[in-house]
């Protein structure tokens, strides 16, 4: 017994530092997936706000690259009222559009300069946007600001250097009419190619006629640019500000980061803030999913390691009841053999014996080999149970009939065995009475066993129950202790106690459970130790 406390004792061992390690594991490994993860959300805080710039600044795209370019389809003929139902679509798809001015031209002979036109402005006028409507607020006089200038400067290079026979690239177009300047953005209507050779022409041969040509110039305000934050699990204030803002102080429990405005919006830039709290509930939130995983990870490697041990448990188990098997097994059969040898052996002597002692030794040779032969056929009746190649003789038994044969049988065998039998209503059955017989015989034999000499005591109860029938054997034994229960109809499983020392293979309950299962039925117990045992053996009615 103590090699195989110690065969526990290692087992259990090996499993306590399994689990210290893949504990230190699942430490480390959470320890360093939240690291990685507070890494990785601090790397999307920085780089992320491209994509919050992308968005917010999406309407501003548009607006430079499709609306502006819708004044050179009114090919220089727009007038105040037509740029005022233009300036009304742009304040209303574009907030950030806060005045325009539109700009009359037109353009002549110079007076001065064959090589050059004469670019002026007819009249101009300022647009705003009104609350509900557009209007018109203003008509001006005569502008020739700067703005103005730069753009007929532009103009009148790209008419003098144009190829007409070749297509203008966009960068040529784009350096010719347009003018991009902090908070606001200057375009003239390309004119098409056929009026570029007019204003050549114009400039070559001097004439009276007088072209029309249209500009404008939209004044932007990035305060009413719509910010969009598209991640705001890690941005949680975003506010537009001058590009030389820079505060002084930045509190320690805020991370800041920030991104330059394109084009008109050159002097501004997009400033993000978020307390480290905020982006701390980000990190947990990511971090979930991995501790999840982890957690499944060392869930599953503890449950390895449970059913490695577990496995080493059975199988040191089941080594103890073969050894217990093999152990009780030879001395169930040392005990005849010898007996059987010893009777040979004077029947064998030189000594005449009497007829009474041959027929003594020849008493003593029949039963010892009837133990030997019941012994062999309890095994291979277990095997036969066990592989269902047994069939069933199902025969009517009249109840009480079947089982005061048995009572009396063993009051013969036990004299001083007390058996009372109680039957409910019950008269007949049908059954295989060979194999009830059996388990008859186990349960009996066992009550009388595991009894104390004054207790040898068993009550047998036998009812129906709907299409079942119940045979209950009640002893008033030495009891089976609770954690033995699940195992006792185990088969070569014997339990440690003073009247199981010998004598037993651990195959009576075993056979009992085989034989009742095999007829369609179920057995079970109930048992308080030194009170006794209660075993229920159900079969049906009609087998």
């Amino acid at each position: 017994m103590k090699a195989h406390k110690n065969v526990y004792r290692k087992n259990f061992s090996l499993i306590i530092v399994f689990l210290i390690l893949i504990t230190v594991i699942l430490v480390i490994a959470f320890i360093t997936a939240y690291n990685l993860t507070g890494k990785n959300v601090e790397g999307e805080f920085a780089s992320k706000k491209i994509d919050v710039l992308e968005q917010t600044i999406k309407p501003y795209n548009e607006f430079f690259e499709n609306k502006i370019k819708e004044i050179t389809s009114y090919q220089g003929f727009l007038d105040s009222a037509s740029a005022g139902t233009y300036a009304a679509s742009v304040f209303e798809s574009y907030p950030f559009v806060r005045r325009t001015v539109f700009y009359d031209i037109r353009i002549g002979n110079a007076v001065e300069n064959g090589n050059t036109l004469n670019i002026s402005v007819k009249s101009a006028f300022e647009y705003y946007p009104p609350d509900p409507k557009i209007k018109i607020v203003k008509k001006t006089n005569l502008i020739q600001g700067s703005d103005f200038k730069q753009m007929a400067a532009k103009l009148n290079d790209f008419i003098v250097q144009s190829d007409t026979i070749s297509v203008p690239t966009q960068d040529e177009l784009f350096r010719a009419f347009y003018d991009v300047k902090p908070d606001k953005i200057s375009y003239m209507n390309i004119p098409r190619r056929q009026d570029i050779k007019m204003y050549q022409d114009l400039i070559e041969h001097p004439q009276p006629t007088v072209f029309k040509q249209n500009m404008i110039t939209f004044y932007l305000d990035p305060g009413y640019l719509k910010i969009k934050n598209v991640h705001n699990e890690l941005y949680q204030e975003i506010t537009v500000q001058p590009v030389v803002y820079d505060p002084l102080e930045v509190q320690e429990e805020k991370l800041v980061t920030e991104v330059a405005l394109p084009g008109a919006f050159s002097n501004y830039k997009l400033y993000f803030a978020s307390d480290k709290s905020y982006l701390t509930d980000e990190i947990n939130r990511r971090f979930m999913p991995l501790a999840g995983l982890v957690m499944l990870i060392y869930f599953f490697l503890v449950l390895t390691g449970w059913l490695i041990y577990r496995n080493l448990n059975v199988n040191i188990k089941l080594f103890k009841l073969q050894y217990d098997f093999i152990n009780n097994f030879t001395h169930e059969f040392k005990t005849p053999v010898s007996v059987i040898k010893i009777a040979g052996s004077n029947l064998r002597g030189e000594s005449p014996m009497s007829e009474r002692q041959l027929k003594h030794y020849g008493k003593i040779l029949d039963e010892e080999a009837d133990k030997l032969n019941d012994l062999m056929n309890r095994l291979l009746s277990f095997t036969q149970l066990e592989n269902r190649s047994i069939a069933i003789n199902r025969e009517e038994v009249d109840v009480a009939k079947f089982v005061n044969g048995y009572i009396e049988t063993f009051k013969i065998k036990y004299p001083d065995f007390n058996i009372t039998l109680d039957i409910l209503g019950v008269k007949t059955f049908f059954t295989d009475p060979l194999l009830l017989g059996s388990v008859f015989q186990n349960l009996m034999e066992n009550a009388y066993k595991y009894s104390h000499r004054d207790k040898k005591h068993l009550d047998i109860k036998i009812w129906q129950q709907k299409k079942s029938i119940f045979f209950t054997f009640s002893d008033k034994g030495i009891g089976i202790p609770g954690t033995e229960l699940s195992n006792i109809f185990k088969k070569f499983y014997r339990l440690e106690n003073q009247y199981n020392q010998n004598g037993s293979v651990g195959l009576g309950l075993a056979f009992c459970k085989e034989l009742v299962n095999f007829i369609n039925g179920d057995i079970t117990v109930k048992s308080k130790l030194n009170q006794g045992s209660v075993f229920t053996v159900i079969l049906p009615y009609q087998l």
